[in-house]
């Protein structure tokens, strides 16, 4: 609380002596805020670059489009999947044509939209770790929602970007304790009717 009396006053708690600090402070700082503000700008470039990259890729992916897939995708030579499927991660990766077209046979007539929930980029590396709401025919089931929880890391390779990993399940909905522990245990699952 200040006084009003001015030969009372103190000069730390006067509001022109912290006014001046502030502004002094200010002073200092900005310098320093907007150099960290224009070194952000590149990364959310890039960010929003590989946000749009993804949502392209579930949607060639989904529609069962897995020659232009592959040229969209750039995968790096050490890619690893975890498939939403389970099992063990996977490493490289299979561009034959042959193995392409067993999975157009596989993925069809779907689409897919990109909830991004998180985003983070350092030098070399970005995270984006994002809801793939989705739908499609997947080996040969009826049409259906296949939304899935997706983590996807890229590296920078010179100016481009590869993808290294991806991480997805269809764990979008909350499930029980019983069903998370059964799936944990690898017990077999009743299948819904």
């Amino acid at each position: 609380m200040f006084r009003t009396n001015d030969n009372n006053r103190s000069s730390a708690s006067a509001p022109g002596a912290f006014t001046r600090r502030l502004a002094i402070a200010a002073g200092v700082i900005a310098p320093f805020l907007l150099k960290a503000s224009k070194a952000e700008a590149p990364h959310d470039a890039v960010v929003a670059s590989l946000v749009d990259r993804s949502e392209r890729q579930a949607q060639l992916f989904n529609a069962g489009r897995m020659e232009e897939w592959v040229k969209h995708v750039r995968l790096d030579e050490d890619f690893t999947l975890m498939q939403p499927f389970g099992g063990p991660a996977s490493h490289g990766f299979d561009a034959s044509p042959q193995h392409l077209a067993e999975l157009a046979a596989r993925f069809q007539n779907g689409d897919a939209s990109l909830e991004l929930v998180q985003a983070v980029a350092t030098g070399d590396l970005v995270v984006l770790a994002y809801v793939e709401r989705q739908d499609g025919e997947v080996f040969g089931l009826p049409k259906q929602d296949w939304s899935l929880r997706v983590t996807q890391v890229f590296r920078r390779q010179g100016t481009d970007w590869q993808l290294v990993h991806r991480h997805a399940d269809p764990l979008v909905r909350s499930i029980s304790l019983a069903t998370t522990a059964a799936l944990a245990a690898g017990r077999n699952l009743a299948v819904e009717g």
